[in-house]
């Protein structure tokens, strides 16, 4: 393995020593390199004559010079309560390098065994949360959407009690930052202003430095206003896709506007915009639908931490561009996905017009736009063929086409526009859950095919068809919990 092109940083250790307590990865047993993501390495600036170079740092019994694993601090709000016991229960925090193009990268290896924050549990991570969060991570990746990357995957024979007993697995997964809104809510109810001021100072240092030049009162404000609306455009990019998180918990928002902490996630089949993936959130807290209204309240949940050391009016002026950042991006991403690229004052009802026929029909989200994509191409009966009444979609589809009179575009252009944002291929749980399967037999290849087609999910890959098909009636909201 070589780090060669690399800078080898450990920032994080900055900051106050309440941020974190230092902790040694308990090693696995049996551990194999499972997958390896040799393409984000590269861009990383690692290169490896072999991905079992790295299997050590996976399993927890090597470690390069360099790295001083550590378990980092926060607090946070999980379903509306505020949790004072959070931080880092199975993941460390090995080190950061710089890549040969300025790009920071965390490394954190999840599943590393207890540590301090780990609050009774094992330390763990499972072979299939970390194959969910393997998959999802790149998925959203090369769907255009913020998120954490996953570069491998080690998975060992050490026994894990959940439901049921399960084999551990750890998961390296790489962000410019794995500060979340959660360290400042620490900071501020635990540690004080100070605190609160060097955690803000050392993220616009790291992530924010166009903003270092101002004043400090100008600076942070900024500061928040980039992270607001940074938080809005990743939500209105969520909805678009279909995207449900499941745990938006303070805890996992990111500080930089990534997707953070895969858990019980789910892309919606059939649209129900009620849609509730994770059945812990018996509320439905976190359905579809309310994604946004959580994304704001989050922000606020970060705003509070943050009055310590900034006026009341700069915080609340910050709050106010969420919507704006969300409502644009929203419009923006919907427009796109329509095939509107004149705008027109009549497009947000439309828009919504289409959220309430498909949510009325329980019409499969992403077959619907892809079908759309190939509306003049290919003919209507592909997408009418989804509806169970066709009467209804027939009513849609003319108040469509007259909107597509005002648009200046080709068919043959603004359909090949609209495949570069209506993916064909999705993440689908059934998907995930039958290389799961596969993979607790030993059999990677199948979750490596699949990775395969998410790298490309725009395109057509007509070898791998049968991705794109609506899933089995035994795969539709399959029961996914917060369990990992």
């Amino acid at each position: 393995m070589s780090t060669a092109e690399v800078r080898i940083e450990h920032r994080y250790l900055e900051l106050p020593d309440s941020f974190y307590t230092r902790v040694q990865p308990t090693p696995l047993t049996g551990a194999r390199m499972a997958v390896f993501n040799h393409e984000l390495a590269a861009e990383m600036g690692v290169h490896t004559r072999s991905a079992d170079d790295w299997t050590g740092i996976g399993a927890g019994t090597e470690l390069l010079e360099g790295m001083d694993p550590v378990a980092m601090k926060y607090t946070g709000h999980q379903f509306g309560v505020y949790n004072p016991e959070l931080g880092d229960g199975r993941g460390l925090l090995l080190w950061e390098t710089v890549g040969p193009d300025g790009r920071r990268w965390d490394w954190h290896l999840k599943g590393a065994g207890p540590t301090p924050y780990s609050r009774f549990g094992d330390g763990r991570a499972v072979l299939r949360s970390s194959i969910r969060e393997y998959l999802c991570s790149e998925a959203m990746h090369h769907l255009g959407i913020a998120t954490t990357r996953a570069l491998f995957l080690v998975s060992a024979r050490d026994p894990v009690r959940r439901e049921s007993i399960e084999t551990a697995a750890t998961l390296m997964r790489v962000a410019q930052s794995h500060i979340r809104f959660g360290h400042f809510e620490f900071a501020a109810h635990h540690e004080g202003p100070e605190a609160v001021r060097t955690l803000l100072e050392h993220v616009i240092a790291l992530h924010f430095p166009h903003l270092i030049p101002l004043p400090e009162h100008e600076r942070h404000r900024e500061w928040f206003r980039e992270v607001v609306s940074r938080t809005g455009r990743l939500i209105a990019d969520w909805q678009a896709v279909g995207f449900c998180h499941g745990v938006m918990n303070s805890d996992n928002m990111s500080i930089i506007g990534d997707t953070f902490d895969y858990g019980p996630y789910a892309f919606l089949d059939d649209f129900d915009a009620g849609y509730i993936c994770n059945h812990s959130d018996q509320g439905g807290r976190y359905a579809y639908n309310r994604q946004p209204h959580i994304g704001f309240v989050n922000c606020q949940y970060l705003a509070n931490a943050l009055l310590p050391i900034m006026d009341e009016d700069s915080v609340r002026q910050g709050l106010r561009d969420y919507e704006q950042a969300y409502n644009r991006r929203f419009l923006e991403n919907m427009r796109h996905k329509l095939g509107l690229a004149d705008a027109d004052d009549s497009d947000l009802g439309l828009i919504m017009d289409t959220f309430s026929l498909l949510h009325e029909q329980r019409v499969d989200y992403t077959l619907f736009f892809r079908g759309l994509s190939h509306l003049h191409s290919r003919g209507v009966a592909p997408v009418r063929d989804l509806f169970v009444d066709r009467s209804a979609f027939d009513e849609w589809l003319n108040r469509y086409q007259e909107r597509l009179t005002r648009e200046t575009r080709a068919h043959d252009e603004r359909e090949h526009a609209m495949r570069r944002v209506n993916p064909k291929y999705i993440l689908r749980n059934y998907l995930a859950q039958q290389v799961i399967v596969e993979a607790q037999s030993g059999d990677f290849g199948p979750m490596k095919t699949l990775l395969r087609v998410l790298s490309r999910p725009f395109d057509e890959q007509p070898e791998f068809e049968a991705y794109a098909a609506p899933p089995p009636d035994w795969g539709k909201h399959l029961n996914i919990s917060c369990s990992s």
